[in-house]
């Protein structure tokens, strides 16, 4: 007998399984902030890692991040587990350095694939030169992988999210649709080559992108995933007490995504992040389905002066313009 899909076992892959925005914000709110000299960057202004000052030239980076599988084959799910994960160290510009395994994983299920998705998660890592030490697994019915990350960085080189300055340009490294696409191939609507295509960005690392930007005057970055790029836009707008303006036609999709997002390949985690970010912005666009889409494994929103954005184009052919950062405004976020 063929064993189900990955995809067939879980109510929502990748990203889209991520805890609405909504709620999750009504819970930070209430926890107590932290008051500790060496913590730089702590929940507050919900960055991508958090960043503990060791000493006056090393600091800790952390951050953890799994979910349910997104595509159906094992050893490809891991690894882009494993490269979702280290993206939140590479958006601080940090370097990734050790990792610890998170599984949740049925009791009766098979350990060939089991040994699959690991090995996929330790094959990507070990691209990124980022070593497994270990990890915690429970027994659960509905399967979930990721890892917990440690890296490190300069406590005065770090990327916060909040540093955007108005006259930025904003800059975006990978192209939107990897939410829509695996909720078509769960419905059984995508086409393989579409997958595939959205397999290739996933399994990109941002590593290249974190080297490049250390080299030039970036104000702001995060790491655009489950929250879409709307709800992570509307973070760093906040965080750093400006308006950001985002161009709907400077935008690039993947193949297929524009046709499924109107297809009504829309996942829960979609109307979540819309729920929750749509009173922060002004102006809509034929595109908003995918503003909003839950990324997994997606690009980095970067915010720098146009000096800088012209050079970093030049060292990362992928990354476009999207926008850019003015004064504060009636709402954060803006579509024109």
């Amino acid at each position: 007998m063929t064993a189900p899909k990955l995809t067939a076992q879980v109510k929502a892959g990748g990203c889209a399984s991520k805890l609405s925005p909504k709620i999750l914000d009504q819970a930070l709110s209430r926890m107590p902030r932290q008051s500790n000299e060496n913590v730089l960057v702590g929940f507050d202004t919900a960055d991508d890692a958090g960043i503990y000052k060791l000493s006056p030239d090393l600091a800790l980076v952390q951050t953890v991040d799994f979910f349910s599988p997104i595509v159906d084959d094992p050893f490809t799910f891991g690894a882009i587990a494993a490269a979702n994960a280290v993206s939140d160290v590479y958006a601080m510009g940090g370097k990734a350095l050790t990792a610890l395994s998170i599984l949740a994983w049925p009791a009766s299920g098979d350990v060939d694939v089991l040994e699959q998705i690991l090995k996929g998660g330790a094959d990507k890592l070990q691209e990124a030169g980022c070593v497994i030490l270990g990890g915690h697994s429970v027994n659960d019915p509905e399967i979930k992988f990721g890892y917990a990350i440690t890296g490190l960085v300069h406590p005065d080189r770090f990327k916060p999210n909040a540093g955007a300055k108005p006259g930025d340009v904003l800059l975006f490294t990978k192209k939107l649709g990897t939410g829509v696409i695996s909720t078509a191939l769960k419905r059984g609507l995508a086409d393989e080559a579409h997958v595939q295509g959205a397999i290739d960005s996933m399994l990109i690392l941002n590593r290249a992108t974190a080297e490049a930007m250390a080299e030039f005057d970036v104000h702001g970055v995060t790491d655009v995933s489950g929250f879409g790029l709307l709800g992570h836009a509307r973070e760093m707008a906040m965080a750093s007490k400006v308006t950001l303006d985002i161009n709907a036609n400077s935008l690039q999709f993947l193949e297929g995504a524009l046709e499924y997002a109107r297809a009504g390949a829309l996942s829960g985690g979609l109307h979540n992040n819309r729920d929750f970010v749509a009173s922060c912005v002004e102006g809509t666009s034929a595109f908003d389905d995918l503003f909003y889409d839950p990324q997994t494994s997606g690009g980095l929103l970067i915010s720098l002066p146009e000096s800088d954005a012209v050079k970093l184009e030049r060292r990362l052919p992928a990354a476009y313009r999207i926008g850019s950062v003015r004064e504060c405004g009636i709402k954060p976020l803006r579509i024109l």
